[in-house]
């Protein structure tokens, strides 16, 4: 017999069996190798590397640029100091009566120079410094002269104020410890020691007039040595003899 299908209870209803859901899977996300990431960080890394060093050097270059203009300005400017006082002390050199003489540098002395030159603008700075200080020296000597003026003085006045003051020194201490101690051992040895001053009074008065005096045309000062042979020896031994006289007396 065939089976006829149950029927719902309800008219025109027929009963139908659930259908059963498939379940829903999420797809898991997908991760792409580590090796994948490792050459794009080191290439970072390595490009900010490059870049902190390049940004070193840049600053770097930019600071000695600084550093070498403003030791090129400072060393113009102290050439031109230097220019001006050498050409003050020339004038005075001039009014003092020292002859011209040649500045030029020889080929030696350019070449020397421009060696010492090749380091660079602090090199040049460090010499103008030193020529500087040449020049203070030279000034300090040339103020030193100017307090004795004895340009236009006669030959004879000058020397005599190179000899004469030096020549009178020991016979003047000579007479004083004299008058101080009396005929005594005191005297007595400063009579031995006088004897040899009016040579060493010579000698200094020979440098002094040279000193005072300065080179003629001839390039040697006339320092009139019998003039000074003879102021310095005849303070000498009148001091001597009051001494001697004394000391027997």
């Amino acid at each position: 017999m065939n089976r006829i299908p149950i029927q719902d209870r309800g008219p025109g209803r027929q009963h139908t069996p659930p259908v059963p859901s498939r379940p829903t899977h999420e797809p898991e996300p997908v991760h792409e190798p580590q090796a994948a990431h490792e050459p794009v960080a080191t290439a970072w890394v390595d490009y900010l590397a490059a870049a902190r060093q390049l940004d070193g050097i840049r600053r770097g270059a930019a600071t000695a640029a600084g550093e070498q203009a403003r030791a090129v300005q400072i060393a113009r400017e102290e050439l031109a100091t230097v220019r001006a006082r050498l050409a003050g002390q020339e004038a005075r050199l001039r009014a003092s009566g020292v002859p011209p003489i040649s500045l030029v540098p020889t080929p030696p002395e350019l070449s020397a120079a421009s060696r010492s030159m090749a380091s660079g603008p602090a090199t040049v700075l460090a010499a103008l410094r030193v020529a500087a200080g040449r020049v203070d020296a030279a000034d300090t000597a040339l103020a030193t002269r100017r307090m004795i003026n004895t340009a236009g003085w006669p030959v004879v006045a000058r020397n005599l104020l190179g000899y004469a003051p030096l020549a009178l020194l020991m016979p003047f201490v000579q007479l004083v410890l004299l008058a101080v101690t009396g005929p005594s051992p005191l005297s007595a040895a400063a009579l031995v020691v006088g004897l040899a001053m009016p040579a060493a009074a010579f000698a200094a008065g020979w440098w002094w007039v040279g000193r005072l005096a300065g080179p003629d045309a001839s390039g040697q000062p006339d320092r009139t040595p019998r003039l000074g042979v003879l102021v310095c020896l005849v303070p000498a031994v009148l001091a001597s003899t009051v001494l001697l006289l004394a000391l027997l007396g």
